[in-house]
């Protein structure tokens, strides 16, 4: 058979079993061993446990579990819940400062734990009511903490910025500084467009009238600074060039697991082992998706799939941008069935050659399809952002939520159109920082 009808068939049988519901690293481990016997025979399982075990023999992916203990560390605690009152306290003056607060408290918890659905249901649960009683709409309320969960793969430190540095070989702090001010960019385009709908919505901005004293302002800071300098020590660090990623993301669990024993009394044995039982299940995830992602590209390229389908994508003889429109197409698809991690490690080393051929910087590209990513979190079928919402507030329609969520969806993709035409926004600090990637 052609190598690019087995991609075909392998990209079809994929999206079936993943659709049933098994767990993505059995279900791509199930589809590279059957794929793998149909056309190389018996034998092809000789080297199964070594590809799968090279999958995760990387040192740096030891940084993963690390930033996962420093997520859960603060997702634990009552970190949340100052970070939003401190925001609400120093912003309630601004128009619109409540929808303000919660978006800037999105992008910093997001930066603290790393996680999505931690950051929407930390930030949600205290947000969403505060703002359905000040007469948010419903659809704002819900997209917007919807939204600003997102942000959490792509303002460092992110763990999917960490697998694609693995991925493709590139440097991961360089990524982290990459992500910065498209993450900036992000957050300001959601704080307008919220800004705007509450506008429009008829919604008179009282927040003024919520007064706040200096002492109140000032009592909740010393919760909430120490874990922002632990954000700015780690990627001083990092950027600095005086630790590497695993050596800072070790340093920043242990920070933070001190943080919240001091500060909030997260010290009992059970809650500690609480925190390092979850980290352990969603890092043992991670590390399965990776060494079956490198398991199934594997598969790809034995059976010829992975240079087939680089090689014919190379020849369309089209502008390079309308290449990069049809990649961008493909990673949105993507990510609505998949997870970012999945989709990282699937296509960007086949992706990146492909782009650097066509003239694009492979950082900016981490941007791009991090954002893609941040998209597939927001929209159906998955939309895991959108189910953790509905949760946290059920009496709430998940048709609700999804229309309140679907113009900051439409911000990403303004976001994107910005980095195509500004690729400074991704590249100018790194290479400002660190000079020119060689």
């Amino acid at each position: 058979m052609d190598p690019l009808n087995i991609g075909i068939l392998v990209s079809l049988v994929t999206i079936v079993v993943l659709a049933s519901g098994i767990p993505v690293a059995f279900g791509l481990g199930l589809v590279s061993v059957g794929f793998l016997v149909a056309f190389e025979g018996m034998d092809a399982l000789g080297v199964l446990a070594e590809t799968f075990f090279a999958g995760i023999a990387e040192f740096s992916l030891v940084s993963i579990p690390m930033f996962i203990v420093m997520g859960s560390a603060v997702a634990s605690s009552p970190a949340g819940k100052d970070l939003y009152e401190a925001l609400d306290r120093w912003l309630h003056r601004l128009p619109g400062g409540l929808i303000i607060s919660n978006i800037g408290a999105c992008s910093v918890f997001a930066a603290l734990s790393g996680s999505s659905p931690a950051t929407c249901a930390a930030i949600g649960k205290m947000g969403i009511p505060e703002m359905r009683k000040r007469g948010y709409p419903d659809g704002l309320a819900t997209g917007a903490i919807a939204a600003g969960g997102t942000l959490g793969i792509l303002i460092p430190p992110s763990i999917t910025m960490i697998v694609y540095g693995i991925a493709t070989e590139t440097s991961i702090g360089r990524l982290f500084i990459a992500g910065l001010l498209p993450g900036v960019m992000l957050t300001i385009l959601f704080m307008g467009w919220s800004l705007f709908a509450a506008h429009r919505g008829g919604y008179s901005f009282r927040d003024a009238a919520m007064g706040f004293s200096f002492a109140q302002k000032m009592e909740v800071l010393p919760r909430v600074l120490p874990f922002l300098v632990i954000i700015a020590g780690v990627l001083f660090v990092l950027y600095g060039g005086v630790a590497t990623p695993s050596e800072a993301a070790g340093v920043g669990a242990l920070l933070c697991l001190i943080l919240v024993a001091v500060i909030y009394r997260v010290w009992q044995p059970r809650k500690i082992w609480k925190i390092v039982s979850d980290s352990m299940k969603e890092s043992v995830m991670i590390l399965m998706i990776i060494a079956a992602s490198a398991l199934f590209a594997y598969m790809m390229s034995s059976l010829f799939v992975t240079q087939t389908v680089a090689e014919s994508i190379a020849a369309l003889e089209v502008n390079r941008w309308v290449l990069m429109a049809i990649i961008n197409l493909f990673l949105l698809v993507a990510g609505f069935f998949l997870p970012p991690v999945a989709v990282i490690l699937m296509t960007a080393p086949i992706l990146l050659p492909i782009i650097q051929a066509a003239g694009f910087d492979p950082y900016w590209f981490a941007v791009v399809l991090t954002i893609n990513m941040e998209i597939g979190l927001i929209t159906p079928p998955v939309g895991l952002n959108l189910y953790v919402i509905n949760g946290i507030a059920p009496e709430i329609k998940l048709t609700t939520i999804l229309r309140g969520a679907l113009p900051f969806m439409l911000c990403m993709v303004v976001g994107i159109i910005l980095l195509c035409i500004f690729p400074e926004i991704a590249t100018w600090l790194p290479v400002a920082l660190m000079g020119i990637a060689l």
